[in-house]
């Protein structure tokens, strides 16, 4: 059975609209919490969201669906979703869920749902929750919702993990924090002015419709401005639900989630903590690092595009470093999941420990020219039924050869086709990429 709610993170959709309207979000809960009771677990589930408008409607109808099946909350409010899975695996919790639609636009949102482990919940059994989920839809199950009041000591505990991974002080490092006005804009602060770090926070004013509004991970430009106006040492931009974290340095280099995993390998690798030799990447990683990490004599496998596959990889294969460009990095000696603000403290690590400033840190690691182009699409029809579509990417990768790589694919969470196209050549870059996303244009654009 193919599954129709669950997408690669998760429910996500409009918020009040199909998946999300109070009927399914209801189910959601219903069905969970009918597992839940039939386990013999804890009956008891941690909650938490980003700053959407739409978050405590949703948080509430979950517990409204939960508490039919006698299955309690405790609600974390406002918190990330790295912090929600360090709660469901540490606490008393059968289950965490994050209410965020990560960097989408506040119209969006999503339900992220953990097991007990910490972990994303498998395929099969996410299969399973749809089945109920649709069955109690069908035999008319009412729109409930269930009061929720916040419980602050659950972040405390959780910065404090975080601060317990760090044993060096932060003083004399002073950064700028774009918190995307979302999960990270009063956690962020707390940790690392608590660490001894001199913090100036931007994107930390979320009135419930600005989160990823021209600003965090996906819009590094006012970060970048701030931190050459203030002359800072560095800035860390994060995401809508602070699972990924994104760095300008000091000289405003933009420092992606390959550098990261670049500078972050060579550090473990030196200090004898790098399982293998190896790092997982995704499709998506700059040949760049690939190169970079070869140079190291560090070796990368790579997934497909998605921190779930990442995890998958790394726990089949030991590794204990794993990411994706988009600055999702998986740190898995203290986490399960991406966590920007502990990427963040791990390039801290490196930076204090070593004593060098971002830039030289990053100064050996080179990309090569890459450019992605998303279509809005009408249809998500498979590439190989379009032969017009297959031809430009064939032609594509006889031209680059060994130097360049071709990636297509299909969004897992909006109506995108996805075209990236990197090489050592520029021109040739933009050339084939604009062939390919123009003949996707033609036989699926909207």
């Amino acid at each position: 059975m193919s599954r129709q709610l669950f997408g690669t993170d998760g429910i996500r959709g409009v918020a009040g609209e199909f998946p999300l309207d109070p009927k399914t979000v209801t189910a959601v809960g219903s069905a969970l919490g009918k597992r839940i009771a039939a386990s013999g677990r804890d009956r008891q589930v941690v909650i938490g969201m980003d700053t959407r408008e739409s978050g405590p409607e949703l948080a509430g109808q979950i517990a409204g669906g939960l508490a039919q099946h006698g299955v309690g909350v405790d609600f974390a409010g406002i918190t990330t979703t790295p912090g929600i899975a360090y709660l469901a695996k540490h606490g008393s919790f059968a289950a965490g869920i994050m209410i965020s639609a990560s960097h989408n636009p506040y119209q969006d949102n999503g339900i992220k749902i953990l097991g007990h482990s910490g972990y994303k919940l498998p395929d099969d059994e996410e299969e399973l929750l749809e089945r109920d989920i649709f069955a109690y839809v069908r035999d008319g199950i009412e729109p409930a919702s269930a009061p929720l009041a916040v419980d602050e000591e659950l972040d405390r505990d959780y910065i404090k993990h975080l601060e317990s991974t760090l044993s060096r002080s932060l003083e004399g490092l002073d950064m700028v924090l774009d918190c995307a006005n979302g999960s990270a804009t009063h956690l962020a602060p707390i940790l690392f002015s608590g660490l001894g770090a001199t913090v100036e926070a931007i994107g930390a004013s979320p009135d419930g419709r600005n989160i990823n509004l021209n600003c965090g991970s996906l819009h590094l430009d006012r970060l970048r401005e701030t931190v050459l106006r203030e002359g800072a040492g560095l800035g860390v931009a994060f995401d809508g639900d602070a699972d990924r974290a994104l760095f300008v340095s000091g000289s405003g280099r933009i420092i992606d989630g390959d550098a990261v995993l670049f500078i972050v390998a060579r550090y473990l690798k030196a200090q004898g903590k790098l399982p293998g030799d190896l790092v997982i990447a995704t499709v998506m990683s700059n040949l760049g690092l690939e190169r970079a990490l070869a140079a190291e004599g560090i070796k990368l496998r790579r997934t497909p595009v998605g921190d779930k596959y990442v995890l998958e990889e790394m726990l089949r294969t030991g590794a204990a470093l794993g990411g994706e460009q988009s600055g999702h990095v998986i740190f898995l000696d203290y986490a399960t999941t991406g966590d920007g603000m502990l990427t963040a403290l791990r390039i801290f690590e490196v930076m204090t420990t070593s004593g060098q400033t971002l830039d030289q840190l990053a100064s050996e690691f080179r990309t090569y020219p890459q450019r992605l182009v998303n279509i809005r699409v009408k249809e998500r029809k498979p590439l190989e039924e379009l032969p017009a579509v297959q031809k430009e990417i064939e032609d594509a990768v006889a031209a680059f050869g060994d130097s360049g790589r071709v990636f297509v694919r299909f969004s897992g969470t909006e109506p995108l086709a996805r075209v990236m196209v990197e090489g050592s050549d520029a021109a040739m870059v933009d050339h084939y990429v604009n062939t390919i996303a123009g003949r996707i244009r033609t036989e699926l654009g909207e």
